[in-house]
């Protein structure tokens, strides 16, 4: 398979994938607007910070290693080993969940329940949700690998249920003897076996699970840092941890929406095109001229993305808190903590695109090397986050979150630099704006802020509706010069994202 046939799907995934997320989301931001307004701060920081934790960090142990490992190779190899390695996910979920479940129930502050019942209720079936979903991961692995991008699916049961019906109706059908690529030719040939040449799983591949499963260990202390020092160190109330739980979510919607199916999708990408371990000028000069300038333009892209969410977020925090959750979240801290994590989702784009290139081009060793720089991270993040906390309340925790995330870059920025600085091509200029562009950006910041202190938030609604025309008027000046000035990004959003076939060369 071509780079520029991988790029043609690995696009097609990004924008399927897209299109759910925000389908779902906006289901969810609506459903969450309305019971806001019915259950209390209380109730909301249990569920979304101390029980989401428990769920998030179960799957997280026991599948994000195996993710990485098993999709960084092509598909011609010996898939009953990486199937067998795959399914040991299920067990490690089951421990993981019991293991923190105890925790959650027998270490940590228990709710008073009168103010939020059925706590241990809640834990027992958060730790099975999450073993239940990890049912589905030999098959999400195998649909990723093979960019099945019409298969995209629901949580849990549902998910493993999607994926049992889906191949077994593949592999059942005469489409399945056009997929030559495919390893398997019937259901049960996903189950674990063993393989005719003895070996129960791929060693390598194995190897390389563990150093992902220590990356990502310490990746999950930055990137749930906070929750875990909520729930920990009892630095903020329930109620608080409510409110920046609420704030947190809506100010990474765009970041969910956006940028999360781009890095996945993409990370395929680049395992598939790029040789992991090996320098730029020892590989087919095509495929890396081709992820190149895939690179640039995600810089680029995620770069105006994450600038146009910092600049008319500032101005419209609010009155989006005020929309969403009534005076409970546009009063107090929320409209700072939102205006503060507008500033973190730009340096949050940046890194999902960075970190996506950096992982999937990194050797075995140097994988290794990154776990310690990790670890500093990690343990500086923690320490970080509790002193800021500690001063400045839950505001410390976005603080903490956007100095971590700079060394992240910068990291990133440097192994992207040495990769190709013997070659001619130079992705890291997709970080480079037009002067006009960037004078458009300081305009429009400058005008949304004077409409909100004069049209925003307590002179009613004609006066509100007038800030939003102003908004979206700076908006639209913004995007058009962006339209006209970033023409490189426009064709490749047109050649690669906006249409179903991938047929033109890259530029």
């Amino acid at each position: 398979m071509g780079s520029q046939e991988v790029l043609g799907q690995a696009a097609r995934l990004a924008s399927s994938g897209l299109f759910l997320q925000v389908l779902f989301r906006l289901i969810t931001f609506v459903l969450n607007a309305f019971i806001l307004r019915f259950l209390s701060k209380e109730i909301v920081g249990v569920v979304n910070v101390r029980l989401t934790l428990l769920y998030s960090t179960t799957l997280f142990l026991a599948r994000e290693a195996f993710r990485r490992a098993c999709l960084s190779g092509g598909t011609q190899r010996d898939w009953s080993q990486t199937l067998n390695l795959l399914w040991l996910t299920v067990p490690l979920g089951v421990f993981w969940s019991l293991f923190l479940g105890w925790i959650w129930l027998q270490l940590l502050e228990v709710p008073d329940p009168n103010v939020v019942p059925h706590y241990a209720t809640g834990v027992v079936l958060f730790g099975l949700s999450a073993v239940v979903e990890l049912l589905g991961e030999p098959f999400w692995v195998l649909a990723q690998a093979h960019m099945f991008v019409k298969l995209k699916l629901f949580y849990t049961t549902v998910l493993v249920l999607c994926y049992v019906i889906y191949f077994t109706k593949l592999l059942g059908s005469p489409e399945s003897t056009k997929l030559q690529t495919l390893p398997v030719s019937r259901i049960t040939d996903l189950l674990p076996n063993i393989t005719r040449n003895g070996a129960f799983i791929n060693w390598k591949e194995a190897k390389l699970t563990w150093s992902f499963f220590k990356q990502s260990f310490l990746k999950q202390i930055l990137t749930e840092g906070e929750r875990y020092v909520m729930t920990f160190l009892n630095v903020l109330n329930f109620g608080d941890q409510g409110v920046y739980d609420i704030v947190n979510n809506l100010g990474s919607l765009v970041a969910r929406l956006i940028f999360q199916p781009i890095e996945e999708s993409f990370y395929i990408f680049f395992a598939k095109v790029l040789e992991r371990g090996k320098d730029a000028t020892l590989q087919k000069q095509e495929d890396v001229a081709v992820a190149a300038a895939v690179l640039e333009s995600l810089l680029k892209l995620a770069l105006l993305a994450g600038l146009t969410i910092t600049v008319f977020g500032f101005a419209y925090s609010q009155l989006a808190l005020d929309i969403y959750g009534g005076t409970m979240l546009s009063s107090g801290s929320g409209p700072v903590l939102l205006r503060s994590y507008c500033l973190y989702v730009l340096l949050l784009a940046i890194n999902g695109v960075t970190e996506c290139f950096t992982f999937a081009a990194m050797s075995k060793e140097e994988v290794d090397r990154y776990n310690f720089v990790m670890l500093a991270l990690s343990s500086s993040f923690l320490v970080l986050s509790y002193l800021l906390t500690c001063w400045c309340g839950s505001v410390g925790f976005i603080l903490a979150n956007c100095f971590n995330m700079g060394i992240r870059i910068t990291q990133s920025l440097c192994f992207i630099h040495c990769y190709y600085r013997r070659s001619p091509h130079r992705p890291l200029a997709g970080l480079h704006l037009s002067p006009v562009l960037l004078g458009t950006f300081a305009l429009s910041g400058g005008v949304t802020a004077v409409s909100e202190v004069f049209l925003c938030c307590e002179q009613g609604w004609p006066a509100r509706l007038a800030h939003i025309a102003v908004g979206a008027f700076c908006l639209g000046a913004t995007l058009g010069t962006a339209f006209l000035t970033e023409t490189k990004l426009i064709h490749f959003l047109r050649t690669q994202l906006g249409v179903p076939r991938c047929t033109d060369k890259m530029t």
